[in-house]
């Protein structure tokens, strides 16, 4: 690595959906110049509307011109096709370039796609994010990076005008902590609910319950955030798909049973996310497993 990410350097940008055109904004709005692309041409010109940047035809024409290339795609598999396939990103990259995962994808995944893209000479960051739409807006995201530490060092201020950047370890880390992440995430609001629905069958109110629960050692991050914001107001829009969640915790449990770790709560909930994704839909939002609960009780009542 030559020298340190800094602005006016010209970043690839892949993926801009809910949480990539955010965080892309937050790259331009840094002094960053950007080259953006998505497989829906409409959304890259829907960001390029608003947001000044270039918007290459192909990938490869992307990858001729940046010397960072940063994706926040679907899955590890999509990540993959996207930086190795024919005519990917990989195929039309210069020397010292650098590759950015920032998808929530596969940790074992990660690191065979870092260990071909290394006999390439291209090195990779696994560099996933956390917090949801509002903190991608505000660059106030978690990320959690994992590849060599002082390539890292030398994408900090880059990363760090998304959010603020903890180093996980080496390839494969950042993804690692991302779905474990995911995974408590997911079993805090599972727990939640199931808590929330029982007390509100026995006559407690739902609202008062989340108020002591909060005073309580019973507090976590759903209490605490989700319920508040998106359940009892009936809202159900966090901004993170049921589909995704149930991705993530497939993810964990691969994790967990590639180390031969316990798995049977992480099992349950990925059960759980799964049972929701196939009645509601691969975009219904994440908290509407909570909607998912509350027809279960009132079916089996």
């Amino acid at each position: 690595m030559a020298s340190k990410i800094a602005p006016p350097e010209k970043i690839g940008f892949i993926g801009l959906g809910n949480m990539g055109g955010p965080m892309a904004r937050r790259l331009a709005g840094a002094g960053y110049k950007l080259a953006v692309f998505d497989a829906s041409k409409e959304a890259a010109e829907k960001f390029a509307a608003d947001t000044p940047c270039e918007t290459p035809a192909t990938l490869a024409d992307l990858a001729r011109d940046c010397r960072v290339v940063v994706t926040m795609l679907p899955d590890g598999y999509i990540v993959r096709n996207v930086l190795l396939g024919e005519h990917g990103v990989a195929s039309a990259l210069a020397k010292d370039s650098i590759l950015i995962d920032m998808s929530s994808s596969s940790p074992v995944g990660t690191r065979e796609t870092a260990a071909e893209l290394a006999k390439l000479g291209f090195p990779l960051i696994d560099a996933p994010v956390s917090g949801g739409v509002r903190k991608a807006i505000d660059g106030t995201l978690a990320i959690m990076a994992g590849g060599d530490a002082a390539l890292i060092e030398d994408c900090r201020d880059l990363l760090s005008t998304m959010g603020k950047v903890f180093v996980a370890g080496g390839v494969g880390c950042g993804h690692a902590m991302k779905s474990l992440n995911n995974f408590l995430s997911a079993s805090n609001l599972a727990t939640a609910a199931e808590a929330v629905i029982a007390g509100q069958r026995f006559g407690l109110d739902p609202k008062v319950m989340i108020e002591i629960l909060n005073a309580s050692t019973g507090k976590n991050s759903a209490t605490e955030g989700k319920y508040p914001v998106f359940i009892l107001t009936r809202t159900f829009n966090s901004g993170f798909f049921m589909g995704l969640m149930a991705k993530d915790l497939r993810l964990a449990l691969e994790l967990a049973e590639s180390t031969g770790s316990p798995s049977k709560l992480l099992s349950d909930t990925k059960d759980l996310w799964e049972a929701a994704e196939e009645k509601y839909g691969f975009k219904s939002d994440s908290v509407e497993v909570v909607r998912f609960l509350e027809e279960l009780a009132d079916s089996d009542g």
